[in-house]
């Protein structure tokens, strides 16, 4: 089944004067949601006490969790070393997520750097099958590892990168940020042809089996002639994109995501407009 959720908690989870992860699962699930995103953005610093604590919260509302990863994993990283270290930032979201009862662990691929297109993802594809080593080296084979799509042109993480990237093993899972293909694309989806196309395509090149139940990422996400700006809420009427266009292409292409949105700090109500849309359609 298709699911929606926040990623992290929004101004009216604070307002309200929560401040526990353990308090989001309920909040969420009163909203009539059903996954939360929860973000090691600044670094993999959660106790693995907090870990269980927090997926005691989550089993007991019925919400699934998944996490992101340190937004600076960089698989391009000209230096061994710090690749290396991008790897174990990876792998540690993914024992984490374990305690916490969740199994999709969201990650950035890559920036480019001063490196030629080619040469940098190459490269990011090379460090991704050290993932995968260290992925089942580590007895975590059976997470999903999503590589996300990006919204800066200095980014690696085309539509057409990542599927790239996820035919290197069955664990990895396409995460695709909407918001990103919109930025990056100059404003690129507006219809249903739109979203058709990409996920078309990529049903075509990864199989329906792997693309069934992927990862979403959605906001509305202001964007220069580079790219990515900022992320904004769905009352912004200037950037896109729309998410009505993307409903009825998941249902008629037969797909079940997670959608995390990622609006800015009205992540939770604009995850619930989704859903209504979504069943609305």
């Amino acid at each position: 089944m298709i699911k929606f959720g926040p990623s992290g908690n929004s101004d009216d989870f604070r307002a309200a004067g929560y401040q526990k992860t353990e308090d989001s699962a309920a909040w969420v699930k009163n909203m009539g949601l059903d996954c939360f995103e929860y973000s090691f953005g600044r670094g993999v610093n959660l106790s693995d006490d907090k870990a269980i604590s927090i997926a005691r919260a989550f089993f007991a509302a019925g919400v699934e969790i998944s996490v992101h990863a340190p937004y600076y994993v960089n698989f391009a990283n000209p230096d061994d070393e710090m690749a290396e270290k991008s790897v174990s930032y990876v792998i540690n979201s993914a024992k984490k997520l374990r305690l916490m009862g969740g199994r999709r662990v969201v990650f950035h691929p890559a920036s480019q750097g001063k490196a030629e297109r080619k040469t940098a993802v190459d490269l990011t594809k090379v460090r991704m099958e050290k993932l995968m080593e260290a992925a089942y080296k580590e007895g975590l084979s059976d997470m999903l590892f999503c590589p996300e799509t990006m919204g800066k042109l200095g980014q690696i993480g085309t539509v057409e990168e990542i599927t790239e990237f996820c035919k290197i093993d069955k664990a990895l899972c396409p995460c695709v940020d909407f918001g990103h293909v919109n930025a990056r694309e100059q404003g690129s989806l507006k219809t249903e042809k739109d979203y058709e196309e990409r996920l078309a395509f990529m049903i075509a090149e990864l199989g329906y089996g792997k693309m069934k139940d992927f990862h979403v990422h959605f906001s509305k996400i202001e964007y220069s002639s580079g790219g990515e700006v900022r992320h904004l809420t769905f009352e912004d009427d200037k950037f896109g994109p729309e998410f009505a266009p993307l409903s009825v292409t998941l249902k008629k292409l037969g797909l079940e995501p997670y959608v995390i949105c990622e609006s800015a700090g009205t992540q939770d109500k604009d995850a619930a407009a989704m859903r209504k849309i979504y069943y609305n359609n």
